[in-house]
């Protein structure tokens, strides 16, 4: 296989579960499908500064579990958990204006996961490194500073590609920076991945973080 291809789709049935998992006929297969893309969507840009990383949704005959993985939990639920019911009825919206059911209520289990390593997480570190290049911070630091807390977190490797015009520069070009072991063709092998891209000023920067993420070994009772 090449480099190329999305580590974490190579993996999808064999090691990694499907994100989204359900089963439709090809009548309401189009809507479900635009279901979940817009779903997706709308907690990606409502959760954004709770560092939300995945999205997970099960359909079950009659209603709908969504999970989602964030950092911050706290910033999702709210006071009271005022902010769970708000996400359930812009959700509820959404399924509605696709569905043309207006006003109708549909049962929605929405659960909060905390990410227990944020600083493993693949799309946290982009996220984090495009912030700083927006922000116009040397781009050679912040990819320094991001690989040392991942390693520091205790991954076994961290792989940083950065492609466009850096810096500036007039002439885009690729830059990469690697620490540790990423074995993206090992299959059994945990492997992190995501791409973000940083609009600067001077154009899109795409940044690419592979993470090898260290399966803890289990400690044996005897000495």
């Amino acid at each position: 296989m090449s480099q190329k291809i999305n580590p974490i789709g190579f993996r999808i049935g064999t090691f990694l579960p499907w994100k989204s998992r359900w089963f439709s006929d090809s009548a309401t297969y189009k809507d479900m499908l635009l279901e979940d893309i817009k779903i997706r969507k709308l907690l990606t840009e409502k959760l954004l500064m709770a560092g939300i990383t995945k999205v997970e949704i099960e359909r079950l005959p009659k209603s709908m579990v969504i999970s989602v993985f964030v950092s911050r939990p706290g910033v999702v639920i709210g006071r009271g958990g005022s902010g769970i019911e708000e996400t359930k009825k812009e959700i509820v919206k959404v399924v509605n204006e696709i569905r043309n059911t207006p006003g109708k209520d549909h049962k929605i289990d929405f659960q909060v996961n905390e990410v227990k390593n944020p600083e493993t997480s693949a799309i946290l570190v982009a996220r984090r490194i495009a912030s700083d290049l927006e922000r116009r911070f040397p781009h050679r630091r912040s990819v320094n500073k991001a690989m040392e807390r991942v390693m520091a977190a205790g991954a076994g490797g961290v792989r940083i590609v950065l492609g466009g015009r850096i810096a500036g520069a007039e002439i885009s070009r690729v830059e990469k920076y690697h620490i540790g072991s990423v074995p993206t063709q090992t299959l059994r092998e945990n492997i992190d991945y995501a791409q973000v891209p940083a609009l600067t000023k001077r154009g899109y920067v795409g940044i690419k973080v592979w993470i090898h993420i260290k399966e803890e070994e289990p400690t044996s009772d005897f000495s």
